[in-house]
């Protein structure tokens, strides 16, 4: 199935993900509290709130026709048949620890699955307004000071060296050596999703991640950086797809177009 995309979807997304991202800085700026998951993983009333919120909306504003795959729902125990239907996969607040530290670098995401592919995706950043936007339409930023969304893409790599993107919270060894087989010119850290919009911007290259994600974490910023021109893919070059059993990621790189 290839669902149809129209303006008046994204603007919808673009909204719902403003709305999700005011709640979120409700309780940022609040003495809110943190819980613990059952897979050790901190959560907090902003991540609940923000997906409940997101539900809803989706759901009385574009369809409740397709299933919906949010993290906390799913770590509630809940785990939608999804069939051959595209699907929404939805982290209500990516990078919780980012956010628990009050460091700004979290963001909202939401991502609409077709034929195992993010066909879009919107990542909201909160803390400073930013909505990036990514669809067969095209990828775009919308910086929220009222001139709209511009578009944006993926940069010619630049013979100098590659900037790398690595996480804040989740960096690695195995990372460090996987790195070694490029030039790299300069590594820099950045939390959530945010990691995929700056190689979809142009302002980084490459970005390794051997650690364990769920699709959620991944399926938004994908959209965006694959309406930008770049790519995500396993260690294989296989394209990182959705829906699959669990919802887990193998390690994969996001980057810019050619490379290798």
């Amino acid at each position: 199935m290839t669902v149809n995309i129209p303006f008046s979807l994204l603007d919808s997304l673009h909204m719902i993900a403003v709305h999700a991202g005011q709640k979120v800085m409700e309780v940022y700026n609040s003495d809110f509290a943190v819980e613990v998951k059952g897979d050790n993983s901190p959560v907090t009333r902003a991540d609940k709130e923000a997906e409940a919120l997101i539900r809803k909306a989706i759901a009385q504003e574009i369809t409740a026709d397709f299933p919906f795959v949010g993290e906390e729902a799913f770590s509630d125990g809940e785990e939608p048949e999804l069939g051959n239907t595209p699907f929404w996969l939805v982290d209500p607040l990516d990078g919780t620890k980012e956010f628990i530290n009050r460091s700004g670098e979290f963001t909202v995401n939401i991502a609409l699955i077709d034929a195992g592919r993010p066909a879009v995706g919107v990542v909201h950043t909160p803390a400073n307004g930013h909505v990036y936007m990514g669809s067969p339409l095209g990828a775009s930023l919308d910086l929220g000071d009222g001139n709209g969304p511009k578009r944006i893409k993926c940069r010619i790599l630049p013979t100098q060296g590659l900037t790398a993107l690595v996480s804040k919270s989740h960096k690695s060894p195995e990372t460090d050596t996987y790195l070694e087989q490029f030039n790299i010119l300069k590594e820099v850290s950045a939390g959530s999703s945010l990691k995929f919009c700056r190689i979809a911007e142009g302002s980084a290259d490459i970005y390794p991640r051997l650690g364990r994600t769920m699709e959620w974490d991944t399926a938004a910023g994908h959209a965006v950086l694959r309406a930008a021109g770049g790519t995500v893919t396993d260690l294989n070059g296989g394209e990182l797809l959705y829906g699959k059993p669990g919802f887990e990621n193998p390690h994969f790189v996001a980057k810019g177009p050619e490379m290798a």
